[in-house]
Parts: structure tokens; C-alpha cells; sequence
């Protein structure tokens, strides 16, 4: 028998294979059913290769089950978002007196966790779609091969994107409004619509009768852990701030509508689709209206980069004279830091001063990158300066200037310096940090 590896290959290349030949030849129906088969194979032999892996279904409430995986070795995800504490692909299992729904699925590469747990549930009624990013829906098309009588429920734009990404045949999916709801007979599934959290399909689901709000990406966190249950508050207030930061931050102001609409339900738990659910709902809720608010901290955030040493020390003077001046500093090396921590203290920001030496004319490579990131997650920055050094000649400020279109910021002036700081220029720093000062008076 072929090691369990040798065939997830094998698996993955036959379906690539068959897609794209359905593609290419529209026969759909024929690859699907082919799809079928093997991955009927394949999981006979991954139950028989690996029988004891998967985490078990967990009780929430009776009838209402935790399912999904946890994830304790992925370090990256979307190939660009440090992952330093795993993560979580959360489903969840309702079963009412006359229908049974599973909200949310698996990412691919977890799917066998996934439909090892639901060997045990004979009927699915209905597939809620959350969101169609594929974390959360990859193993939808499995689901639904288990459960043929099943309906993929999702939004109207949601509808379109399952078809494009995952091939789900359109008769199969339902598109319900804002507001709808679905009877599974004793239970009630409430449909609302949450746009751009963090897709323009987003919605959570409510169950009426037990309380809880199915939020899936809203609120969620990236951390792998047995707790059920936020348990370890601190930690998950950072991994929550990491995922808002990185993810959610761009889109602070539909988000800040949609925790109006979900506000006016009454929560007693919110299951994320990453992360432990909540049995207190205030404590994301209130971090979360404080993350959207308008109001940023008295904080400057330094990222900064040092090739030679002279970038360096006017970064340490700067922090030094803006600490005498009580204004708080985070500070991060580019060469070394997580990208995650730099989006985590953007949130709540008042100011960002960006050091760089100078590499043929512009800015060190590392920071157009964090310049692009700054620009892309729109934090509600007041106010932007640069610092640095140069050999020669620099276009490094006008080039950083052209990078963040996105930020409504006050620019003040930059500080760069030929060479080696002198006394001058350290000087020139000073009347930086008492801008600075001066400016983030109303923040204290």
C-alpha cells in the first residue's frame, strides 16, 4: 500500500487534471462524478492510514456542535500573513427537530478532519456560506457529495463566487437576503448581511433560539487551541487585534455599521469561524468598537530599516526625545520584525515616522514593502513623517510620499541627513518629536 502522502498527490493531481479538462471540454458533470470516486478512495485510505487525528465534534449546546480543525503548524496564510500561533478552521453542526444545518466548513488541506466528523451525522440539510473564501468553504464541494439532498445556503453575491471557486452547481445553492431566515423546526437560522467583513458576500448567521451568533471571519482570531472557550483572555485580545489589523482594518468603516446591525441582536455566545467562541460577546465587542473608532491613541509607530548605522540613530534619538515628551513609541526593525505586530500597533496609532536609508535614489526595499502595507490596511493615522540618511542624493521621501495615497495624513517635515547624524541634525529631530508633542496634546 502506497504511503498516505503518495496518494494526497496523487489525489490533488487527478483533480487538478479533471478541472481543468472540464474547463477546457465543458464537461463538468463527467469530472465531478470522477472527483467523486476518487475522493471516495481516498478517504478509505486515509482512515486507514491516519484513524486517530482528527479533533471530535464538541458540544456547545445540545444539538449545536463545535466541528472544524485545528491547525498548530501553519506559520503563514494567504502566503503573506505571519501565522506565529496556528490557527483554527471552525464548522459548526445545528440539529433541529425537523432539519439539520452545518455552518461554515474546513480549508482544503484540513478537509479529512472535517469529514471524519460528520461520519457519524446522517442528514444535512442545508450548508451555510458564510463567506467564500476558501479557508472557510474548500470543503463545501465534499459536504455537499456526502449530503445530495443538501442546500448551500449564502448571500446573492456569495452565489456567484461559490460557482466561480469551487464549481458548486448553481441549482444547488440558495441566495438569502438580509434578514431571511431558514426553520429547521425547533430552530431558527437568521441570515444577516455583513459586507466587506472582510469580502463584499460577508454574513453571519444568528441562532435565535439558543442566542448564538455564527460570525465566521467577524471577530475571529488566529490561534490554534484546545480551549473551547476564550479562556486566556490577553492572549486572544492580541491574536483578535493581529486578525483586525491585517485583515479587517481596510474596511474599519462598513465594519463600524455592521457591529451596529449585529449589536441590536441578542448575543449569548459569537462562534468564529478562527479562534475560541466567546462566551462573554462584550469583551470583542467593546475591543472591536474601540479598534473602528476615529480615535487614535497617543502612540507613533517607527518602522525603520539601517544599513550603516546612520538611519539607526536618529531612530533612537527620535524615540528617546519623544519619550521625554510622553509620547509613547513603538518601535520595529524591519530587517527582523513580524509584519503582524507593526498591523497590531497601527490600530490604534496616532502617528507613523518611517526610517530608511537611501538604496540608488529611493528607500530601502523593506520599506516600500511596509510603506504598501500601511497604505493597503488604512489605519486612522493623523500624521506622517520620514527619517533617514543618504550618500549622495535621495528622492527616498518623494518616493515614500507616492506610496500611501490611502492615508489622510498631515505630513510633517522630514528629517534626512548625508552621512553620519551631526549635532544639527539631531536637532532637526528634536523639533520633529515636539511636532509631534504638540499635535498628540488631545490624545493624552
Amino acid at each position: 500500500m502506497p504511503h498516505p502522502g503518495v496518494l494526497d498527490l496523487f489525489y490533488i493531481i487527478l483533480i487538478l487534471l479533471g478541472r481543468a479538462h472540464a474547463i477546457s471540454t465543458r464537461q463538468v458533470p463527467i469530472v465531478q462524478a470522477l472527483a467523486a470516486q476518487l475522493r471516495a478512495i481516498f478517504y478509505m485510505h486515509r482512515r486507514r492510514f491516519a484513524p486517530g487525528d482528527a479533533m471530535k465534534a464538541r458540544k456547545i449546546r445540545d444539538g449545536v456542535q463545535w466541528m472544524g480543525a485545528v491547525d498548530w503548524n501553519r506559520r503563514l496564510f494567504d502566503s503573506l500573513i505571519p501565522l506565529p500561533d496556528g490557527t483554527s478552521y471552525n464548522a459548526y453542526l445545528v440539529e433541529g427537530s425537523m432539519g439539520t444545518a452545518l455552518i461554515d466548513s474546513a480549508d482544503p488541506t484540513m478537509s479529512e478532519v472535517l469529514m471524519r466528523q460528520l461520519e457519524e451525522v446522517n442528514r444535512v440539510d442545508f450548508v451555510v456560506a458564510n463567506h467564500a473564501e476558501q479557508d472557510h468553504s474548500g470543503t463545501i464541494p465534499m459536504v455537499m457529495e456526502r449530503y445530495p439532498g443538501a442546500r448551500l445556503v449564502t448571500t446573492p453575491k456569495g452565489k456567484g463566487m461559490l460557482v466561480d471557486l469551487l464549481m458548486v452547481p448553481e441549482d444547488r445553492i440558495v441566495a438569502v437576503e438580509d434578514g431571511e431566515t431558514i426553520s429547521l423546526g425547533d430552530r431558527t437560522l437568521r441570515f444577516v448581511h455583513t459586507p466587506w467583513v472582510h469580502w463584499p458576500e460577508t454574513m453571519v448567521t444568528y441562532l435565535e433560539e439558543e442566542r448564538i451568533l455564527f460570525s465566521c471571519d467577524f471577530f475571529g482570531s488566529h490561534l490554534a487551541t484546545t480551549d473551547l472557550y476564550v479562556t486566556d483572555e490577553a492572549r486572544v485580545y492580541e491574536a483578535a487585534k493581529r486578525y483586525y489589523g491585517e485583515i479587517m482594518m481596510p474596511f474599519r468603516k462598513i465594519i463600524r455599521k455592521n457591529l451596529e446591525k449585529v449589536r441590536e441582536l441578542d448575543i449569548e455566545l459569537i462562534a468564529p469561524s478562527h479562534g475560541p467562541v466567546y462566551p462573554e460577546p462584550s469583551f470583542i465587542l467593546d475591543a472591536y468598537d474601540d479598534w473602528v473608532s476615529e480615535e487614535p491613541k497617543n502612540l507613533v509607530v517607527l518602522p525603520y530599516i539601517s544599513m550603516h548605522g546612520s538611519t539607526e540613530v536618529m531612530v533612537k534619538y527620535l524615540v528617546s526625545a519623544l519619550a521625554e515628551r510622553g509620547v509613547r513609541v513603538e518601535v520595529f526593525d524591519l530587517a527582523v520584525t513580524d509584519i503582524g505586530k507593526l498591523a497590531i500597533a497601527l490600530v490604534d496609532a496616532a502617528t507613523i515616522v518611517v526610517g530608511t536609508p537611501t538604496v540608488h535614489v529611493g528607500p530601502h526595499p523593506v520599506v516600500f514593502y511596509a510603506a504598501h502595507l500601511a497604505n493597503a490596511i488604512r489605519p486612522k493615522l493623523r500624521y506622517a513623517s520620514i527619517i533617514g540618511s543618504y550618500g549622495w542624493s535621495s528622492k527616498a521621501v518623494e518616493q515614500i510620499a507616492g506610496l500611501i495615497p490611502n492615508l489622510d495624513v498631515e505630513v510633517l517635515d522630514p528629517v534626512m541627513v548625508r552621512g553620519y547624524p551631526r549635532e544639527e541634525d539631531l536637532g532637526k529631530l528634536d523639533v520633529l518629536a515636539d511636532g509631534i508633542a504638540e499635535r498628540h496634546k488631545g490624545l493624552l
